[in-house]
Formats: C-alpha cells, structure tokens, sequence
C-alpha cells in the first residue's frame, strides 16, 4: 500500500510539473515586457543578452555579448529545465554570473518560457 501511495504520489507531483511547464505564451509576454525588458530585448544586447533564439541555444553563446566568466564556462542549452533552473535562481544555478532577478511564481516562470519558446 505505502509503495502504490509514493509512485501516485510521484505521479501526480510529474503531472503538475508537466501542466504548468506548457506554459501561456502571451501572459509570458505580458511578464516579458513588464519585468525583463529593462536589461533584455529579443533582438539587441542590452545589459542582458538578447534573446531571440534562445530557447535551444547554448549558454553563454550570443556573439557580441560580454557573458561572465561564470556564464562562458558552462556547457549547458538553454530548454524548459535550463531556463526554470534559472529564473527560480540564476546565482544558485550558475555561481557568479550577473544576474540578480528571480521569478518565484512558477507559473509565472512556464508562461515566460512559453513566451521565450516563440522568440525563434
């Protein structure tokens, strides 16, 4: 019985996990344009890196931009995970790279994924 309640448990937790990482693209846009634009843009560097393209992008690749030593060193793509990791924390996901801002909202985080998803 224990073990039947865990794996429904686990099932259900990956369930959830995979409803909100579907994400709404236009409230992504809307969270986009209120709180990221003031460092980002999807087609200019900025204080961030631009980000069309991003989605499926190798970290730290954007040509023209001065990433930090922390940032450069990774070898990572930039996906649903990836992102996630990073707008929960970027600091705690990659030690020593510049950016401070986090999105604690995690559906806030899968609607701006889903948003950065359509900047192809």
């Amino acid at each position: 019985m224990r073990r039947s309640l865990s794996i429904a448990a686990m099932l259900a937790v990956a369930v959830c996990q995979q409803a909100w990482a579907e994400g709404d693209a236009a409230h992504g846009q809307q969270i986009y344009e209120s709180r990221c634009i003031a460092c980002h843009s999807p087609d200019a560097n900025r204080v961030g890196p631009m980000h069309r393209g991003v989605f499926g992008r190798k970290a730290g690749s954007v040509a023209g931009y001065a990433y930090s030593k922390a940032l450069k060193g990774t070898d990572f793509v930039w996906n649903e995970e990836t992102l996630d990791k990073w707008l929960t924390n970027p600091q705690a996901f990659v030690p020593g790279q510049n950016m401070n801002f986090k999105v604690a909202n995690p559906q806030d985080r899968a609607d701006v994924i889903a948003y950065l998803k359509t900047l192809r």
